[in-house]
């Protein structure tokens, strides 16, 4: 069952931390699902994927750019795993799932300073632990990277 890892943002915004963290899983040969709440905001990650460092490049898709299977990063507002993905990164406001469990890692990704996402991110973990989940706290370092604190 899958690995919950909550990944709490305090200085970057989240379209600025989501890259690195999916250029990273990418590169390690995972495949990746990103959750977001709308479609607009799909669309908003898929534009900053195509333009977030001139030196990168991670290949990635939503519905509408092709057949989601070839995809190995899939941008999506919806519960879904069309790609074959073991990794799933939740975005504020992504609808969550029972079937969430199924990837083997799942990353909630959320920016500290918006009491929002905040107390989603905090609903969540307590949800989880109910359950029993495998839960891990990550919190962003001074220098951008990550820091575990549970």
């Amino acid at each position: 069952m899958g690995d919950f890892r909550f990944h709490h943002l305090e200085r970057r915004r989240v379209d600025q931390a989501l890259p690195a963290l999916v250029e990273r899983l990418y590169a390690g040969g995972v495949r990746i699902v990103v959750r977001a709440a709308s479609a607009e905001a799909v669309q908003a990650l898929n534009d900053r994927l195509w333009t977030y460092d001139d030196a990168s490049f991670v290949p990635h898709g939503a519905a509408g750019d092709g057949d989601p299977a070839t995809q190995p990063v899939f941008l999506t507002d919806k519960v879904e795993n069309p790609n074959a993905a073991t990794a799933l990164v939740l975005l504020s406001g992504a609808e969550t799932s029972d079937g969430d469990a199924d990837f083997e890692r799942v990353f909630r990704l959320f920016d500290g300073r918006d009491e929002d996402a905040l107390g989603e991110a905090r609903r969540e973990w307590k949800r989880l632990k109910d359950q029993g989940r495998t839960l891990g706290y990550w919190r962003e370092g001074d220098d951008g990277g990550w820091e575990k604190a549970r």
